[in-house]
């Protein structure tokens, strides 16, 4: 049952339990072996994926079957139904539409005295993107990690998920990569494969970045390996904070509120209200739902340790609550959402309006569906175009510009004691009309301009 709070102090109290959820005694162990998970592979390369794969995944496969065939890529399209594959290829295209919107363009701009400045941005070399699987199939993460380093104009994408049972694929995924653009795609998933991507090994290359959601143990194994590789977030369990006032449908918010419980026993679903009998009654509206829900042991657990209503007295303080837990995704159900998004801050993805449900996003609005989890929102962004994509500045200076400047530089450098620095400016610009001397070290240091 959702639990109702009216408390200001305790609701926020119960946010910040919610927010840290992932983090308990367990924790430290789990990362130790992670980072033996790690290590093992970065020594044994594809002998440790193998001897991982069999002992996690219960699935026996040789060094050489890690890659999937070019024949199992082509027998993906012959077992997906027609339906599906029009969705997968509708999403792409909504996808691909968004993020070409995104790309930041290369700039450079001519100053007084011949200064010239400017920013580059080119594509990382090779992009590792991990998608979840198992018993459990994501053609929308495939895509959604797939179409934005397709977009920056990565070279090299690969791709790595686990296996399916009896070592077997999901066919919806590999057409989705397939679609995207992806062709080179192994059979491997977990820390060990996280592990793969970021050391490299004889089959899978050693890659610049690495994307993509998965469990605890992916995330923790993205953790220690950021450093070695650039990583997009630290993705937590999925969570929902539905704003709500008195003109939302009690039906459509309990929806949209197991819509979120179902992933995972972790998932965090929260409303907030201004109206008390509407909060009554989308708890009571979940109830109804899940009696006949396919996954309802795991959605009733998620309810009952992370769902949450709260009653608040505006809008304002709606938001106030919301900023404070900066969720992943924000559904503004109130009578007009433009006038209230001013208000927030933090939050993911927003969307606004009665019929706008999470689930368009997770799907094939366009806009990202990996977004930042547990309050990193209040710092980070959506994966983007911008994650597979590095800028160079660009500086060049005339022998005017630097005459111009050299003697606020020497008095930088010199207030930071970098003789060097000041030296790389003088050794360019010694006799010109306003540099007749060097500026004292202040140290004792000869300041005779060296022989030219």
């Amino acid at each position: 049952m959702l639990r109702i709070v009216t408390d200001w102090s305790e609701a926020q109290s119960e946010l910040k339990r919610i927010c840290d959820r992932t983090f308990d005694e367990s924790m430290v162990h789990k990362e130790a072996t992670v980072r033996e998970i790690l290590q093992t592979v970065k020594r044994q390369g594809d002998a440790a994926l193998v001897a991982y794969t069999e002992e996690f995944d219960r699935v026996s496969l040789k060094a050489t079957e890690l890659r999937v065939s070019g024949s199992e890529l082509d027998a993906a399209y012959q077992q997906v139904p027609k339906d599906l594959l029009d969705a997968i290829r509708l999403a792409h295209r909504n996808i691909m539409a968004f993020h070409q919107q995104r790309v930041p363009k290369s700039w450079v701009e001519f100053g007084e005295d011949g200064v010239v400045l400017g920013k580059r941005y080119t594509p990382v070399d090779r992009a590792g993107l991990y998608v979840p699987g198992g018993k459990a199939a994501y053609p929308s993460t495939v895509l959604m990690n797939a179409v934005p380093a397709q977009v920056a104009g990565v070279p090299r994408r690969v791709m790595v998920t686990p296996p399916g049972e009896g070592n077997v694929m999901n066919a919806a995924v590999l057409v989705a990569a397939q679609e995207a653009g992806i062709e080179e795609i192994y059979r491997v998933g977990g820390a060990q494969a996280i592990a793969a991507l970021a050391y490299g090994t004889a089959t899978i290359p050693k890659v610049d970045v690495i994307t993509g959601p998965g469990n605890l143990y992916v995330t923790l194994a993205k953790k220690q390996v950021y450093g070695t590789v650039g990583i997009d977030s630290l993705a937590g369990p999925s969570e929902v904070l539905v704003i709500a006032d008195h003109t939302a449908n009690p039906v459509h918010v309990a929806a949209d509120l197991l819509a979120q419980a179902e992933h995972d026993t972790l998932a965090a679903a929260i409303l907030v209200t201004t109206d008390a009998g509407l909060g009554r009654q989308v708890a009571a509206e979940v109830e109804r739902q899940l009696e006949n829900h396919p996954r309802r042991t795991l959605t009733e657990k998620a309810i009952a340790h992370y769902g949450l209503v709260v009653i608040v007295e505006s809008l304002q303080a709606a938001a106030e609550l919301s900023n404070q837990f900066a969720p992943e995704h924000l559904e503004l159900e109130v009578e007009d959402p433009w006038d209230l998004i001013s208000e927030i801050r933090h939050a993911g993805a927003i969307f606004l309006g009665s019929s706008t449900p999470e689930a368009v996003g997770d799907y094939l609005a366009g806009p990202n569906h990996t977004l930042p989890t547990s309050g990193s929102a209040r710092y980070a962004s959506a994966l983007g175009v911008e994650t597979f994509l590095k800028h160079s500045s660009l500086i060049q200076y005339s022998p005017q510009a630097l005459h111009k400047t050299a003697s606020a530089i020497q008095t930088l450098a010199t207030a930071e004691g970098l003789f060097s620095h000041g030296e790389s400016v003088w050794v360019r610009t010694a006799g010109s009309p306003d540099r007749d001397s060097r500026p004292s070290l202040g140290d004792g240091t000869d300041s005779t301009p060296p022989a030219s």
